[in-house]
């Protein structure tokens, strides 16, 4: 008797689902590998514009204006259908409440959007270089170790200076 209802053993010690689609068809047969699972972001494009216009409060038709405009440009279905990701929805309230509290019109709205944009790439600009940069000395750091390491100190009498506070006068000769 299988573990599991739903899965099947078949003598090769693997226990899993049944066979797959197109196993015992022709061309078919292959294992297929395990599909990663499914991550779900604030990126993840889930919501169709009906969802999308009640949970931001907006008519389906100003989402479908604001795309056009380009202040929100949700992805794409296969068959062109609007799909809006959770960071959508939060950039529709905060054109909506740009244009209604602050009475921003919607070029002036675009025009934020692309410099907070701007700001964005530019600010994940300079992480990378600070990144590439301390990166960078790290490894002048390792080399300047690796070049002090190296001297033969066997060459030349090695002896340490004393530092002394008294005062010397000179004076020329005549």
């Amino acid at each position: 008797m299988s573990p599991h209802p739903d899965s099947s053993h078949d003598g090769t010690g693997r226990i899993g689902p049944g066979p797959g689609l197109g196993e015992g068809l022709p061309g078919g047969g292959r294992p297929r590998a395990a599909a990663p699972p499914y991550v779900l972001t604030e990126d993840t494009p889930v919501y169709v514009i009906s969802v999308a216009a009640e949970l931001s409060g907006l008519h389906p038709q100003t989402l479908r204006q604001y795309d056009r405009l380009g202040l929100v440009s949700p992805d794409r279905t296969a068959g062109r259908g609007r799909r809006y990701s959770a960071r959508d929805i939060q950039q529709l309230r905060e054109v909506q409440r740009l244009s209604q509290d602050e009475g921003i019109n919607l070029a002036g709205i675009k025009r934020i959007i692309e410099l907070e944009n701007q700001v964005a790439a530019l600010q994940s600009r300079v992480a990378e270089l600070v990144d590439a940069l301390e990166s960078a000395a790290a490894t002048l750091q390792q080399r300047e170790a690796a070049v002090h390491a190296s001297y033969r100190r066997d060459l030349v009498p090695y002896q340490q200076v004393q530092q002394s506070s008294a005062l010397v006068v000179w004076r020329p000769k005549r």
